[in-house]
């Protein structure tokens, strides 16, 4: 069930919102060269703590898992494509390019966030892979209106990245299919469903008040993704590298509003 929300959860959302991208903000100025994915984790949580709200992924268990997720920031490097699991044991490197995953919850309602940022110095085609998968995002975002549906959303995100495959060293990006941008705010994951793929005036439509994730996951290669052992990394099957960025935007009776940007 879609949830519209009120005029009084839209201002808490605003408010968590702002929290949420200035934290995601200051752990990207952290990803340096020696840096563990446990480090970034570990300050990602205090800085939620220090504003006092809670990580919305720590201890979150979404259905199908076998246990909870152990932390409260994802983070997923090179062909990791989402959900990496932090470790102390996993140092990023010059060249790597690093998603960054973080909700949290505020005065009881949530929001959602993503980079991709670079480790030091990186080669053209990650720089181009990120550039293309955060525009894809904004394209997204500028077709998120009343009246309008997720499909047009998926559709608008999809034949951008088909635009930019001639592009690509590789002559080709994969839009990953099996995972998806959500609803969100009552919940960490809740309806609809908004796939970064899709036809024209197809699925839920938009109407104002609705809060939504849109996070395009676009890979070098292929589309398709494997789930580690783990039970939450996904990684491309190729081992090509992975970017994705996602914002909580609000919709309104025109353009949408990101609620998380400072």
């Amino acid at each position: 069930m879609i949830i519209i929300k009120t005029s009084q959860e839209i201002e808490i959302l605003r408010e968590g919102g702002k929290h949420l991208a200035s934290i995601l903000y200051k752990i990207k100025e952290k990803v340096a060269p020696g840096v563990s994915t446990k480090d970034l984790d570990t300050y990602a949580e205090k800085l939620i703590r220090e504003v006092g709200d809670t990580p919305a992924f720590l201890n979150y268990r979404p259905a199908g898992a076998r246990v909870p997720f152990p932390a409260s920031l994802c983070v997923s490097i090179n062909d990791e494509v989402v959900h990496g699991i932090p470790n102390a044991k996993r140092i990023l490197k010059e060249g790597d390019i690093v998603s960054i995953d973080l909700g949290l919850k505020h005065k009881g309602l949530f929001t959602d966030m993503a980079l991709t940022v670079p480790v030091g110095h990186v080669s053209a085609v990650n720089q181009k892979l990120m550039e293309v998968t955060k525009e894809a995002l904004q394209v997204g975002i500028d077709v998120a209106c009343a009246g309008n549906t997720v499909g047009d959303i998926g559709h608008a995100i999809e034949s951008f990245i088909h635009s930019q495959r001639g592009k690509n060293k590789n002559g080709q990006y994969g839009i990953v299919e099996v995972l998806s941008g959500h609803g969100v705010g009552r919940a960490i994951h809740e309806d609809p469903y908004v796939p970064n793929f899709g036809k024209a005036g197809k699925g839920e439509k938009l109407v104002p008040g609705m809060v939504i994730a849109i996070e395009p996951m676009i890979n070098e290669g292929t589309k398709n993704v494997t789930l580690k052992s783990d039970g939450y990394t996904f990684r491309t099957v190729d081992a090509k590298n992975s970017a994705h960025f996602e914002h909580t935007i609000l919709i309104t009776e025109r353009e949408s509003e990101i609620l998380t940007k400072l």
